[in-house]
């Protein structure tokens, strides 16, 4: 032992007494505004599908669509993996993978449109389809067919178009509510929001159908759409995201970047309209900054080019398509549109190579800080939430298994939960 140090101090008790006190209101708003990432599955992909489309068998639909497109022009881990470029270990896992998912779970979130997709129809045509919709989605959950996530993009708020925007979702939910209540998966969407109050207004609309039905206050979430250049940068210079996100009062569950509506916006040509176009990727790192640490996801667009045609022309659509989702991916954008049912295969292969590649890393760096064994990288608290939310993201979307994860790691799906999502003072208190 050595010799015991003094220990000095000059200042009062009091002092630090009144700092906590003064800072009270500081820590109020930190917890309140940012409480971190909901720690819930965030699904991979969104798929759009048209009012008048969207019948009891799209799910499945476009699951053997995406498997036919596979036994066309790809019909063995080999071919795929020589169009994506994929290495000799990743084949044989990713298409394995990939088939699975498209039989057991080929779509993870859609949205029965009512927007661009659908267009403007008479008011009993859409009122018609909103019902339909309703119960045609009551019936997949009770019935489990259901994707994990469901919903409806209503018309944008808008004065041309708003009350059938606030009628369509009022049948839509009442359907609903009619067919035995709102499940646990529903989705909406609010597409073209330019300024906050349309936010405001959105969240009044829910709050008034809540009172009339006697549900309990907030219940009801709302992903907003990006679309349009005033939502990210407003006229007085703000970043006008991050006031919607505030003016959502904690409903906002996504934000979700439009292509092809916000590139028109800025004068983009049609040819240059795509998701790693410079515009876009200023719209999504300003969309990722306000969002950070509110527990709002961001969710990068889609592209238009269709894996349709010759097998050549399918490849090179996806290719394009693949590598557009493994850019979002390293982007930190885990969630993207898919337009087509052949986009789906190369979904899943970049999510599921994304995650395979980086898994036997990320797990033994997370396993080390666990064990306090070291290493050639010295990593922190805030990057063991980052491993553990990495390996989760993977666990969900079906590209690891629990066993492997427990295998490399040592640790349970619970344990990894309690570092992807620790409190504020927990990060604190362990970096000291």
């Amino acid at each position: 032992m050595g010799q015991q140090e003094k220990v000095a101090t000059s200042l009062a008790g009091a002092v630090g007494e009144e700092i906590s006190a003064s800072l009270a209101p500081v820590d109020a708003e930190l917890e309140r505004r940012y409480p971190g990432d909901p720690g819930t599955r965030q699904p991979v992909h969104t798929v759009y599908v048209p009012g008048d489309v969207f019948d009891a068998g799209t799910i499945r639909s476009w699951g053997d669509q995406a498997l036919a497109a596979l036994d066309e022009h790809a019909p063995d881990a080999a071919s795929f993996a020589r169009v994506l470029g994929l290495t000799d270990d990743l084949a044989e896992p990713v298409y394995g993978r990939v088939r699975a998912k498209l039989e057991r779970e080929p779509i993870e979130d859609l949205r029965v449109d009512f927007e661009d997709g659908y267009g403007n129809r008479t008011d009993a045509e859409e009122d018609e389809a909103a019902a339909r919709a309703a119960r045609l989605i009551a019936e997949a959950y009770e019935q489990g067919t259901a994707a994990p996530y469901m919903g409806i993009r209503m018309k944008c708020m808008e004065a041309p178009v708003r009350a059938r925007g606030i009628r369509t979702l009022d049948v839509f939910l009442s359907g609903l509510m009619e067919a035995g209540g709102l499940p646990d998966g529903l989705v909406l969407t609010l597409p073209k929001v330019t300024y906050p109050e349309q936010v405001t207004a959105m969240v009044r609309l829910l709050e008034a159908f809540e009172k009339a039905r006697g549900l309990t206050p907030g219940r009801i979430g709302f992903e907003i759409q990006i679309e349009t250049s005033q939502s990210i940068l407003a006229a007085d210079g703000t970043a006008a995201v991050a006031r919607m996100i505030q003016a959502a009062e904690d409903r906002a569950t996504g934000l979700h970047y439009g292509t092809f509506d916000y590139s028109a916006c800025l004068g983009v040509s049609a040819a240059h309209q795509a998701s790693d176009h410079p515009a876009a990727d200023h719209a999504k790192a300003v969309m990722q900054v306000a969002a950070a640490g509110t527990g709002v996801r961001v969710s990068d667009g889609s592209t238009n080019v269709l894996p349709v045609g010759p097998t050549a022309k399918v490849h090179d659509a996806w290719r394009l398509h693949y590598g557009l989702t493994r850019r979002a991916l390293a982007r930190a954008y885990y969630q993207g549109w898919d337009m087509h049912p052949g986009h789906i295969p190369t979904r899943y292969a970049a999510v599921f190579a994304f995650y395979r590649e980086g898994f036997e890393q990320a797990a033994g760096r997370l396993a080390r800080y666990v064990n306090r064994a070291g290493g050639d990288v010295m990593d922190e608290p805030a990057t063991a939430k980052a491993l553990s939310g990495y390996l989760l993201r993977g666990l969900d979307c079906g590209a690891l298994d629990n066993g492997e994860v427990a295998r490399l790691t040592g640790l349970t799906r619970t344990d990894l939960e309690s570092f992807s999502a620790p409190r504020r003072g927990d990060l604190t208190a362990s970096a000291q």
